[in-house]
C-alpha cells in the first residue's frame, strides 16, 4: 500500500513538472516516453557483463568517461550501458559515447517504470554517480541480486541533513549499496552514517580530476573562434557554466580591450542572453554576422560578447581563453565544476559560492591554482596584464591534476570486485 501511494505522489509531482516546462517553454519534454522505462531489450556490445553506470546530468556524464573507458578497457570486457536523466546529459552522452555503447534515459522511480527498465537493460551491476539514489529502483535491484554501487560519492551538509531526518526511512535504501567509493573521509563517514555497512564504504576520491585531462584539438578552437568572429589578436575571457544575474555582471565590468564568451549553464536561457547585448554572435548562428555580396561582414557588437549556446563545446571554448571565471558561484547557486579549465592550462577564478565543489576548490587553492573571488573581472585583468602570474597559476594547476588524479582506475576495479558472489544485497 505504502509503495502505492508513494507511486502515485511520484507521478503526479511528474506530471506537474512536465506541465510546468510546457508553459514555461511551449513544448513538452522529448525524453517523455523513454524515462517511463521502454528502452526495449538493449543488444549486447561485449562479452563481459552488463554494467550500467549512470550520472544524472552533462556534469555527471563527463565525469565519468574516464570510469567507463577504464572499465571497458579491463580484461572482464564488460558491456557497458551508460544513461542519465536530463535532455541535456543524454545528448552530451550521445555525443561521448556514438555507437560504441548503448545510451539509455533513466526512469522514473515508479514500480512498473523501473521494472520494465530493467527487464530491458538487464544488468549484472548499476553504478549511480554522486548521489542519485531512489529507493524503488535500489529495492528492485536488490530483489533481482544486482549489486548497485556508488561511485564519487558525495553528501553535502545540506543533503546529509535532510536525509539524516529521515532516517528511519532511508536507512534500508543506503544499506542495500554494495558500494559506495566516497570522494573524501567526511562524505564516507556521512554515508555510513546513514546506513551504508562501513565494510563496503571506502574513499576513492574524485572522478572529476581524470575526467579533467582531454586532449586539445586545435583546429576545432579554431572553427570555433572563427564561426563566432572573435578577434584572436585581443585577450579572450571565456565564461563558463554562468547562472542568472552573473552575465550581466561580466558584460558591465569585462576589462577595457577585452572579448567576453558567455556560455550559460541552462540552454532555456540562452535567448535571454543573448538579448543582453544587440547584437551579440551565438555558436548556433543566430545573430551571426552577415556578409552582404561584395561587402564587409558586420562589425562585431560592442562590447565584443560571444555566446556559446551549444551542448559539449565548452571545454574547446576553454582552450580559446586568456582568462576564465567558473559561473554560478557569485550567488547561492552551487558553483560549477572549475576543473576543467584548470586542465586546459588556463587561470581560474571562481565565485564564493561553490558549495557543489567545495573539496576540490579549496585543494586547487591550496595548491595556488585556483582564486576565489567575488569580483572576477578585477582578478582575470591582472592576469592578462601580468603574463608571469597568469603562468604561476596555470603551472600550480598542472602539478595539482598530476597529484589527484587516478580515481578512475581505482574506481572501476572496486565495482568490477563487487561482481564477485553476486548475490542479493538484503
Amino acid at each position: 500500500m505504502i509503495g502505492k501511494l508513494r507511486d502515485l505522489v511520484v507521478g503526479v509531482g511528474y506530471l506537474t513538472f512536465a506541465l510546468a516546462k510546457r508553459l514555461q517553454t511551449g513544448r513538452w519534454r522529448s525524453d517523455a516516453r523513454e524515462r517511463n522505462g521502454r528502452v526495449g531489450v538493449l543488444p549486447r556490445r561485449a562479452p563481459g557483463p552488463r554494467i550500467l553506470v549512470h550520472g544524472v546530468s552533462v556534469g555527471e556524464t563527463n565525469a565519468l568517461v574516464p570510469l567507463v573507458e577504464a572499465l571497458a578497457r579491463s580484461p572482464a570486457a564488460p558491456d557497458v550501458v551508460v544513461s542519465t536523466s536530463t535532455e541535456t546529459g543524454f545528448e552530451r552522452a550521445r555525443q561521448l559515447h556514438g555507437d560504441r555503447r548503448e545510451v539509455v534515459r533513466f526512469p522514473l522511480d515508479l514500480t512498473w517504470m523501473v521494472e520494465r527498465f530493467l527487464d530491458g537493460v538487464r544488468p549484472d551491476a548499476v553504478v549511480l554517480a554522486e548521489l542519485e539514489l531512489w529507493p524503488t529502483f535500489t529495492a528492485a535491484c536488490a530483489r533481482r541480486g544486482i549489486p548497485v554501487s556508488v561511485v564519487n560519492g558525495r553528501l553535502s551538509r545540506r543533503s546529509f541533513r535532510g536525509y539524516r531526518r529521515w532516517r528511519p526511512l532511508v536507512r534500508p535504501m543506503f544499506s542495500r549499496l554494495a558500494l559506495v567509493a566516497a570522494q573524501t573521509d567526511v562524505y564516507r563517514a556521512r554515508f555510513v552514517e546513514l546506513g551504508v555497512p562501513a565494510s563496503r564504504a571506502v574513499v576513492g576520491g574524485s572522478l572529476k580530476w581524470d575526467a579533467a585531462r582531454q586532449e586539445a584539438d586545435p583546429a576545432a578552437a579554431r572553427e570555433l573562434a572563427a564561426a563566432l568572429g572573435i578577434d584572436g589578436a585581443a585577450p579572450l575571457i571565456v565564461a563558463g557554466s554562468t547562472g542568472p544575474g552573473e552575465e550581466q555582471a561580466l558584460i558591465r565590468d569585462l576589462p577595457p580591450g577585452c572579448q567576453l564568451l558567455l556560455a550559460p549553464r541552462n540552454p532555456e536561457r540562452w535567448d535571454r542572453v543573448a538579448a543582453l547585448v544587440p547584437g551579440m554572435r551565438r555558436r548556433s548562428g543566430a545573430g551571426a554576422a552577415v556578409t552582404p555580396p561584395g561587402g564587409t561582414p558586420q562589425a562585431a557588437p560592442t562590447p565584443p560578447v560571444f555566446l556559446l549556446d551549444t551542448i559539449g563545446e565548452l571545454p574547446t571554448a576553454y582552450h580559446l581563453a586568456d582568462a576564465v571565471f567558473v559561473g554560478r558561484s557569485l550567488a547561492p547557486m552551487g558553483g560549477s565544476n572549475p576543473l576543467e579549465s584548470v586542465a586546459a592550462g588556463k587561470p581560474t577564478v571562481i565565485g564564493p559560492h561553490h558549495e557543489h565543489f567545495e573539496d576540490i576548490v579549496a585543494a586547487l587553492k591550496a595548491a595556488g591554482a585556483l582564486e576565489v573571488s567575488a569580483e572576477p573581472n578585477r582578478v582575470m585583468a591582472r592576469w592578462i596584464a601580468d603574463p608571469d602570474a597568469r603562468e604561476a597559476v596555470v603551472q600550480a594547476g598542472r602539478r595539482a591534476l598530476a597529484r589527484y588524479s587516478g580515481a578512475s582506475a581505482r574506481t572501476a576495479r572496486m565495482v568490477l570486485g563487487s561482481l564477485e558472489g553476486r548475490q542479493p544485497v538484503k
